[in-house]
């Protein structure tokens, strides 16, 4: 087991953020990898044969995702902690990728050689300038299979920091960690367990961390670390960024309320704005405005303001049409 530990400081200043390249980096690895998630099979299958023909043309790009993608030790230089908060941006992250020397970027790939639960070798590790070559990779799958979907992936992410960030104002971290994954969970008063393998466990510092969501990861979690106390958790957010299967119960609900109605109400399992609402649903904001409107007038939706922000999440009369007050 491997432990995070905080000081009260460094808790008291640990955050959320965003992390394109975190998104990025979960994508590669789930689109070279079999689709075994149905949320995530339309988006899986549009864009994994053009992905593998990228790959199949360039021998680096193939020998690194193949290592990326079976590996329990992502190389330091591809997972460094975000430094933009919520406003972290994809050229900042890669700008940082980029200037890894190459000594450092062999004895990474050597690292998560020797962590990898396939056979693998580094000689597809050829010329120079590995960094930035890793770097033109992510831009790639960034350009070509994140970036037109990442309004509504982003919408996804500030959704699963603002459920959390509720959970920290009122019960305090231990319960906004709840769940995170299957291997994360708070131990004591003043550590995270973040892996089951054994490692020295680490001291964060007073700055104190950042957690990531990340939309295209179902379980599991990596560790961004910028030694000598900076470190940052990426995790899977809560719903998903991928397609899903409607239920009888839903396909009826749309005829009872209209299917724009019946979507919002879907989507506030868990709160939302109206602007991550529209978002999310590809929808306008005038659009989704009228929409609440209707749902709160019949009682099952309820706005509440928080900052400048308004926060809308069901009733009891909106779970139980919904069909989340069963059982």
């Amino acid at each position: 087991m491997t432990l995070l530990r905080l000081s009260t400081l460094a808790l008291s200043r640990s955050r959320f953020a965003l992390s394109p390249l975190a998104e990025t980096l979960g994508s590669l690895m789930v689109l070279d990898r079999p689709c075994t998630d149905p949320w995530l099979a339309s988006w899986h299958g549009r864009h994994r044969g053009a992905f593998r023909a990228v790959l199949e043309a360039d021998p680096f790009a193939e020998g690194l995702v193949r290592l990326l993608s079976s590996t329990k030790w992502l190389p330091s230089h591809v997972v460094l902690p975000p430094t933009g908060g919520m406003r972290t941006t994809l050229e900042s992250e890669l700008a940082s990728v980029a200037q890894v020397p190459d000594e450092e970027v062999r004895a990474e790939l050597a690292e998560s050689v020797a962590h990898s639960w396939k056979q693998h070798d580094l000689a597809w590790l050829t010329g120079r300038g590995w960094a930035a070559r890793t770097a033109d990779l992510l831009r790639y799958v960034w350009d070509a299979h994140v970036a037109p979907d990442w309004p509504r992936r982003r919408a996804l992410l500030e959704r699963d920091v603002t459920y959390r960030a509720g959970l920290l104002a009122a019960y305090g971290w231990p319960r906004a960690l709840q769940h995170m994954s299957r291997r994360s969970a708070w131990v004591g008063d003043d550590a995270i367990r973040f892996s089951d393998q054994p490692s020295p466990d680490r001291v964060v510092g007073d700055e104190g961390m950042l957690f990531v969501p990340v939309s295209v990861l179902s379980s599991g979690t990596w560790l961004c670390e910028a030694p000598p106390t900076s470190y940052a958790l990426v995790y899977p957010a809560r719903g998903s960024a991928g397609d899903t299967a409607r239920s009888p119960r839903a396909r009826s609900l749309e005829r009872l309320i209209g299917a724009g109605r019946a979507a919002i109400l879907d989507e506030l399992e868990h709160p939302a704005t109206s602007s991550e609402l529209a978002a999310h649903l590809g929808l306008s904001l005038g659009t989704v405005g009228g929409h609440l409107a209707v749902l709160r007038d019949a009682d099952l939706v309820v706005g509440t303001r928080a900052g400048r922000r308004v926060v809308y999440r069901r009733t009891e009369t909106g779970h139980l049409l919904a069909g989340q007050g069963e059982g």
